[in-house]
């Protein structure tokens, strides 16, 4: 039996141990990249990943408050460590605010040949909950509820539709427990019920906030 042991299949690993992380959310994904050719998605790629160091730097989120940002291939996912210098509030405002700024100026100027076209347009997704790691990536129910929210057809269509080159999604988490208060730079009234969906048996509410650019010289109180 030994024999057969040593010389036999091995033994598959333990399983993972499993802990959950409380962490803010926060997902991008940028419009339309899959109708752009690779050379032009690797240098969306580089301004995304630009624009949103500058974002979390302007609004003084440092890389010790979070982990390292997340690829998605045509977007990326922010995961911020639960720390008081670190309040949810922040993303809302000033980060996103910050970012349609930057984008906005990225994208001025005439519109260049299409195939050749840098500009960028994302919609930016908001939640917070628990998150699993098992070595290899992130998951977990939270991660699920924010993708499908970032992902659903209405936040496209809203997207489509918005003049500005972001739009905001908040989860029903994030709304009740952050939005409706009315913190500094936040304004409830400017959210409108956007998707429900279900999840494991759950409804969830997704809204939305367009993010107009703010005017010259900082960045305008939003949400």
């Amino acid at each position: 039996m030994a024999k057969a042991a040593r010389g036999g299949a091995r033994r598959p690993p333990p399983p993972a141990r499993v802990r959950p992380r409380y962490r803010t959310i926060m997902a991008v994904d940028i419009e339309g990249s899959t109708s752009r050719t690779d050379p032009v998605k690797a240098e969306l790629r580089r301004t995304l990943y630009r624009l949103l160091e500058e974002a979390f730097a302007r609004a003084g989120i440092e890389e010790r408050h979070r982990e390292e940002f997340v690829d998605r291939g045509d977007g990326a996912l922010v995961l911020v460590r639960p720390l008081d210098e670190v309040p949810k509030t922040l993303l809302l405002h000033p980060v996103v605010p910050i970012l349609a700024e930057l984008l906005a100026e990225h994208n001025t100027g005439p519109a260049p040949d299409p195939e050749r076209d840098r500009r960028m347009r994302i919609r930016v997704v908001v939640h917070a909950g628990e998150v699993q790691s098992d070595g290899r990536g992130s998951f977990g129910e939270a991660l699920d509820v924010a993708f499908r929210l970032l992902d659903c057809p209405e936040a496209k269509d809203a997207l489509r539709a918005a003049r500005a080159p972001l739009v905001l999604v908040v989860s029903e988490d994030i709304y009740q427990s952050i939005v409706r208060h009315g913190y500094e730079g936040i304004d409830a009234r400017a959210y409108h019920p956007l998707v429900r969906l279900e999840l494991t048996g759950r409804r969830h509410r997704g809204w939305l906030r367009d993010v107009p650019r703010p005017p010259r010289g900082g960045a305008r109180p939003l949400g």
